[in-house]
């Protein structure tokens, strides 16, 4: 039986508990310092509040220490590390290979001091069986594989090591392979291997040529849309996926229980169609709440990217910001274009005052404005100017969906089987040794005195014992699975067992929660090859302890990160992206005609694309 996990986000801990309530079987989040998302750190106790709740389900908190370190913090990283595993941490997601070693320098002993799982972060680019067999040997419990992954590509992983392999299915998605981009570096000394990215693929560029041409203006060309890979979760498990992950450790607690929601629900439809080859990574039952609907939060439109090996239009130029779902085009404006008449794109849009709406204006540029009053398919608004008859309208906002998530919360129960045995003295007395067992295997078993009285009618109070035992105590929802009374019933009101009920709850809190098996590897000695023997400035090498592990591993040549360095002639972007293609203008794909050098230019400063056609890849590099 393969477990399967859905893996949420959480900019903080409350988000992280909202998650795990709509289903998310592990949530990762950072802590003080280290992770690769500067504006989402986390205080050590919020990670322990959040641990001590997920393992109320069995479910996992794993820690992000994914940014590349230099020597004078790796220290402070080892402390952040002993303190994230005492507070209650499952596992850690890390970048910098000197997590792996860092008794080189009399630090710490990692196999001796360190005793949770270590994560490879999606920042190592893992894309080959080769990266992955090499990292599996220095003893990774898990990997993070890189976004831009074919089905197949994923399957050759899944043969070449036996390790958790875990995959984003949903969110947004970098331009550059996973780790390996230094844009942010090289324009604001920013890095986004230390959690300080700019975004700058989200920024607008002109094309030009050579000769200085422009062939398309002041677009987003280096933004992607958003991942979602919600109707391929079945593909992906059966290529050795263990991990489904969401991204989004800045997104809001709306976003993140809309999109945990949706996935926990495809899980759930998946396990039961496969019920003897699949099983949730955690416990628990969510009941209530929403209805999910991942148009209706934060997008910038969704692909599935490369995940069946081919190419498609992935760009979101002229938004790369979240446009929202489309809901129909302008048919009348007033002349103080105040008020706007819709065509509805489909018949079952219902707009509410407050709504948000954008469009792309006839000069490229994306606008928005707030539906003051909305009726049918009127909207009432400040004065817009741009607006335009025929205009594709998108709402970003959908005031009513964001009201419903927020008042219709979901709650999450452990699930646990009663079963009771009644008898009575010989003074008459009435006794009840309860048993209740909870779906992650804690047992419980209580005697309870049921007074003197026998039930007149046994039929009634059979019922009677199921109804009111059968309900929700705290965080559990009870069932009856076996009465056993040897004939006659004593006579039970319904507060006395009511207090049976909470009395089981209350045992079963004082009992810790299963938790279904992992992978644990310690990390020691290379068992695996290295896949080069020249490590390049892609490898992210920051500091005196892992430029050791990759001697010892055999490499000839060490080139320390970008960060350091500042190699003039470095790749700063390498994608499987291609603007070429996304334009028609490619030579391999489409039959164009090799069209001359093309640059990116933005704010007078000017980048380089280039076009590995043998690897269908591009590539960006500083032309200044």
């Amino acid at each position: 039986m393969r477990q399967l996990e859905l893996l949420a986000p959480a900019r903080d801990s409350q988000i992280g508990i909202a998650a795990i309530d709509c289903g998310a079987d592990a949530v990762y989040i950072a802590g003080p310092q280290f992770g690769a998302r500067q504006a989402a750190g986390n205080t050590i106790d919020d990670i322990r509040n959040l641990c001590s709740y997920a393992h109320r389900f069995g479910a996992r908190i794993f820690v992000a220490l994914n940014t590349i370190l230099y020597d004078d913090e790796l220290e402070a990283a080892y402390r952040q590390m002993l303190d994230v595993q005492e507070a209650g941490a499952d596992a850690l997601i890390i970048q910098d290979m000197a997590v792996l070693k860092m008794s080189q320098e009399g630090i710490c002993d990692i196999r001796k001091d360190f005793r949770i799982p270590l994560h490879a972060s999606t920042q190592c680019a893992i894309r080959t069986p080769e990266q992955a067999s090499f990292l599996e040997g220095l003893g990774f419990s898990r990997l993070i594989l890189e976004r831009e992954l074919s089905l197949d590509q994923i399957r050759a992983i899944r043969e070449a090591v036996t390790c958790e392999l875990e995959f984003f299915v949903h969110g947004a998605l970098c331009v550059c392979y996973s780790g390996q981009c230094y844009l942010s570096e090289n324009i604001a000394g920013r890095s986004a291997n230390r959690g300080a990215c700019i975004q700058a693929c989200r920024s607008r560029y002109d094309l030009v040529d050579a000769d200085g041409k422009v062939i398309v203006r002041d677009k987003a060309l280096l933004s992607l849309k958003d991942y979602n890979l919600r109707n391929r979760i079945e593909d992906l498990a059966e290529a050795g996926i263990t991990s489904f992950k969401i991204e989004g450790r800045l997104k809001n607690a709306s976003y993140v229980k809309n999109v945990v929601r949706d996935y926990s629900m495809a899980i759930d439809e998946l396990i039961g169609r496969h019920s003897s080859e699949y099983e949730r990574g955690s416990f628990g039952m969510v009941s209530g709440g929403f209805t999910p609907d991942t148009y209706k939060t934060f997008n910038r439109g969704y692909t599935e990217l490369y995940i069946d090996g081919r190419r498609g239009r992935w760009a979101a130029m002229d938004a790369a910001k979240s446009m929202g779902e489309e809901i129909g085009q302008v048919a009348g404006l007033n002349k103080e274009k105040t008020s706007v008449k819709l065509k509805f794109a489909r018949k079952d849009i219902i707009l509410n005052n407050g709504d948000g709406f954008s469009f792309v204006a006839k000069d490229g540029s994306v606008c928005g404005f707030r539906g003051d009053v909305c009726k049918t398919d009127i909207i009432q608004c400040k004065s817009t100017p741009s607006l335009f008859i025929g205009a594709k309208i998108f709402r970003n906002i959908n005031t009513a969906f964001e009201k419903e998530i927020e008042r219709n919360a979901c709650t999450r129960i452990i699930r646990a089987n009663v079963s009771m045995r009644f008898s009575r003295s010989d003074e008459g007395i009435w006794t009840a040794e309860v048993k209740a067992v909870s779906e992650d295997g804690r047992e419980v078993s209580e005697s309870f005195v049921a007074g003197s009285q026998t039930a007149d009618n046994h039929g009634r109070m059979l019922e009677m014992i199921h109804n009111q035992i059968s309900k929700t105590a705290g965080g559990y929802r009870f069932a009856v699975s076996d009465i056993d009374s040897s004939g006659d019933l004593p006579f039970m009101s319904a507060a006395s067992l009511n207090a049976i009920r909470r009395k089981l709850a209350e045992v079963l809190d004082s009992i810790p929660c299963g938790k279904k098996d992992i992978l644990l590897r310690k990390p020691g000695k290379v068992t695996k090859p290295l896949p080069q023997k020249d490590i390049t400035y892609k490898n992210n090498i920051s500091n005196s302890i892992a430029e050791q592990l990759y001697k010892e591993a055999g490499a000839v040549e060490i080139l320390k990160a970008y960060e350091l360095e500042q190699t003039a002639s470095a790749e700063l972007m390498r994608t499987r992206y291609c603007i070429r293609f996304e334009l028609g203008m490619c030579p391999k794909h489409q039959g164009a005609k090799v069209p001359k050098p093309l640059f990116l230019l933005n704010n007078g400063r000017r980048l380089a694309l280039g076009f590995d056609c043998k690897a269908c890849e591009m590539t960006v590099t500083s032309a200044d």
